[in-house]
């Protein structure tokens, strides 16, 4: 099993503030993890690629794209929203995550990785087709999902999200696309308060209360997600992996393990074997924990590898 691992320098000199929980330091502990417990040496290392314009058009609009390119300030910090700031580097951070899952199934259709697991920030899935929020500048897994589509001719994808925040950008970028499924788990009601009661024909909404642990996700997973991607038969599966929802992050309320993220993600790929010929390629998005982040990613990391997961 070859798991492509891509990453950029850039990804760490994009920084919102030494308070600020979507940190360099992210990026950081999940290497510091990976290389301690043997896990990135197996994997097969590379860069990622910087995103085109073309690209990022096929899931945004000009008006959000020429915006986000006037805001980048010569020093310092400038505020996108609430809680999303951009430095003189961010941008072109941005570029090389969406790159990244670009890259990564360009990988997985050539032949020259089983599936991928690209560990860049700033994250995603709340990049809204006309607006970014929630961290994120360009939706890297709407932008890939695009790429697979217009360029490799894949017509049935599925994305998976696993996160305590529900994917609002994704769902605003692909709602009521037949040739993209959904499937979204977050904490409810929580941030970002948009689509969480989505009734889009190819959105798996599955919300979970506060306090929902380990059996509550995986029964969830089974008896919604499963079905619904045996009957969609995707020719590629991507996943946006947030790991937020683990029980000790501070984000959020939910109560899930590091098993669970191993247990997912083995689902995940039984589903690209059975009809994407394997093909998978999985995206950072969420985790604030330094300690869990890193030992979450492995778990998820020793899935794709085909390992079992770690000794605790």
């Amino acid at each position: 099993m070859i798991t492509a691992y891509l990453t950029h320098p850039t990804s760490h000199h994009h920084d919102m503030g030494p308070e600020h929980p979507e940190s360099p330091l992210r990026l950081d502990a999940i290497r510091a993890q990976l290389m301690l417990s043997g896990t990135l040496q197996k994997t097969m290392q590379g860069d990622a690629k910087e995103v085109t314009r073309e690209q990022l058009l096929r899931v945004h609009s000009e008006s959000h794209v020429d915006q986000m390119e006037s805001l980048v300030p010569d020093e310092g910090h400038v505020r996108v929203d609430g809680d999303t700031l951009m430095n003189p580097h961010s941008l072109q951070a941005a570029h090389f995550a969406a790159g990244a899952v670009v890259k990564g199934v360009d990988q997985v259709y050539r032949g020259q990785a089983d599936n991928v697991f690209c560990a860049v920030r700033p994250p995603g899935h709340h990049a809204e087709a006309g607006e970014a929020m929630g961290f994120c500048l360009y939706n890297n897994i709407a932008v890939g999902a695009a790429h697979a589509r217009v360029v490799h001719g894949a017509q049935r994808i599925a994305i998976l999200d696993f996160d305590v925040h529900q994917c609002n950008g994704t769902i605003d970028i692909f709602k009521d696309d037949p040739g993209v499924l959904i499937c979204t788990s977050f904490q409810h009601p929580f941030y970002p308060w948009r689509y969480l009661d989505s009734r889009h024909d190819n959105v798996v909404n599955t919300p979970l209360s506060a306090g929902s642990g380990s059996q509550a996700f995986r029964e969830t997973v089974e008896k919604h997600w499963l079905p619904a991607l045996d009957a969609f038969q995707p020719e590629l599966v991507l996943i946006s992996a947030g790991f937020d929802a683990h029980r000790e992050d501070p984000m959020g309320d939910l109560c899930l393990e590091d098993a669970d993220y191993h247990w997912v993600t083995l689902k995940a790929l039984d589903v690209a074997r059975q009809y994407a010929q394997g093909r998978l390629v999985s995206v950072l998005e969420g985790g604030y924990h330094l300690n869990a982040l890193g030992r979450s990613v492995e778990a998820h990391v020793r899935a794709l590898l085909g390992l079992p997961e770690a000794l605790s």
